[in-house]
């Protein structure tokens, strides 16, 4: 953003500001558009960051400035070069291949291998959905080890092919990167097979969640067949469009009563699919005969009826330990030692202030970076992370995030809000 401009800027006045010792006068005239392009230049390679960062930001700033800027030490200079020149892409035609046009590209492949995430993620989120962006950039930064650089590309960019999107899913990618492809507006038959194939928790409701995925019956089969044991399934099939009157019934028999009263109330759906789903309904509910004891066995008493019919839940546990201040990461740990899955999980879900679905979707993904990232909202330590990548998110050892100094999150705040915007997670 330049400063107002309420004059046009002498020559001399100028030459004169950009010799000033004073970095306020040079940041004055690197902010102004009506600077000439040899004293931009110059400045260029100011000794103050922030006078280079002027420069960055400048339209009026020669591409030759540009260049030299983005190999700049400093990240924000490079960043805020990022983003005006990511900016110019589109309105390089293919029929202008002068100098300047050449130079640009240059300096958008120099930002998108920079070494900093920051400054290749501002590139990523220009170029993600232009569909004039050069395919070799696209394709880098859609293979970036980053997530907040590749996701916004692999979700978005008109530039990938099918074939190329089948490369990267055949490449076994972390989880989030397959969640960004599953969400791809439109996505083809044979890719959400694909995403299907992987059987991933978080990628599969992801695909199930895109209005816009076209998913084959074969391939909805498919699914359904697995979904039983892949709960945050449940809630996109069931509000899944276009229902086949035989995956309506089969998801009816294992789905929760509420997801049941979703889907008969849906209008949309056919009359064969809602008899389908009443039968189906109507099967699950009507009583089954007590299975005969076994031979010699003891009837069951009254008193263990009682104490089936008392015995606490998990979550309700969790609860009023945490509504008694009692939920620390001794009680968790505790928990997590004793194989209590469904106490570890509530009781992440309450410290961290998270919905229990986003908490399992974030677990079932076994996405280190996003165990992490929750792990730190639910104010537990690093070290004790650690074991919860392991023993809860079974995630292997050879890709378990380790702390920092001994102690410390390896990843930035900033990385970490992002991670659990990504599953859904927001303040």
């Amino acid at each position: 953003m330049t400063n107002r401009q309420t004059t046009i800027l002498d020559y001399e006045e100028a030459k004169r500001l950009a010799a000033s010792t004073d970095p306020g006068d040079r940041r004055t005239v690197a902010s102004r558009t009506d600077t000439q392009p040899e004293i931009l230049f110059f400045l260029a390679n100011d000794a103050s960051a922030e006078v280079r960062r002027e420069i960055a930001r400048n339209n009026a700033t020669p591409r030759h400035a540009d260049l030299i800027l983005s190999r700049d030490p400093d990240e924000q200079v490079r960043s805020g070069l990022a983003a005006k020149i990511a900016a110019l892409v589109p309105t390089l035609t293919a029929d202008r291949v002068g100098q300047i046009e050449r130079m640009t590209l240059d300096i958008v492949e120099t930002l998108a291998r920079d070494q900093a995430v920051a400054v290749r993620r501002v590139v990523a989120e220009a170029l993600k959905d232009q569909a004039g962006a050069p395919a070799h950039i696209i394709q880098q930064l859609a293979r970036d080890l980053e997530l907040s650089v590749c996701g916004p590309v692999l979700r978005h960019s008109p530039i990938l092919t099918d074939d190329d999107l089948l490369d990267i899913i055949n490449g076994q990618p972390a989880d989030e990167r397959l969640v960004a492809i599953a969400q791809r507006a439109g996505l083809s038959g044979p890719l959400s097979a694909a995403v299907a194939r992987t059987e991933n928790e978080a990628a599969v409701a992801a695909l199930l969640g895109n209005g816009s995925a076209q998913i084959r019956e074969e391939t909805l089969d498919r699914i359904v067949d697995l979904a039983p044991r892949f709960e945050p399934w449940h809630a996109p099939l069931v509000r899944r469009p276009a229902l086949p009157p035989r995956a309506a019934a089969r998801i009816a028999g294992f789905v929760n009563d509420q997801l049941v009263k979703v889907l008969e109330s849906r209008s949309d759906l056919p009359a064969t699919v809602r008899d389908a789903v009443r039968a189906a309904v109507a099967e699950k509910v009507t009583p089954r005969p007590a299975p005969a004891p076994f031979a010699g066995a003891e009837p069951l008493g009254i008193a263990d009826e009682d104490e089936e019919a008392t015995r606490e839940r998990p979550a309700d546990r969790a609860r009023k330990l945490h509504d008694a201040g009692k939920l620390d990461e001794e009680a968790v740990s505790n928990a997590l030692t004793q194989g209590d899955r469904g106490f570890v999980l509530a009781a992440l879900a309450l410290r961290g202030n998270a919905p229990a679905e986003i908490v399992d979707k974030i677990i079932g993904g076994q996405s280190a970076r996003g165990v992490a990232a929750l792990c730190w909202r639910a104010k537990l330590s690093m070290r004790f992370c650690r074991q919860i990548q392991l023993r809860l998110a079974n995630i292997p050892p050879t890709s378990v995030l380790n702390a920092r100094n001994g102690e410390d999150y390896p990843m930035s705040e900033t990385e970490m809000v992002w991670q659990l915007e990504f599953f859904g997670l927001k303040g």
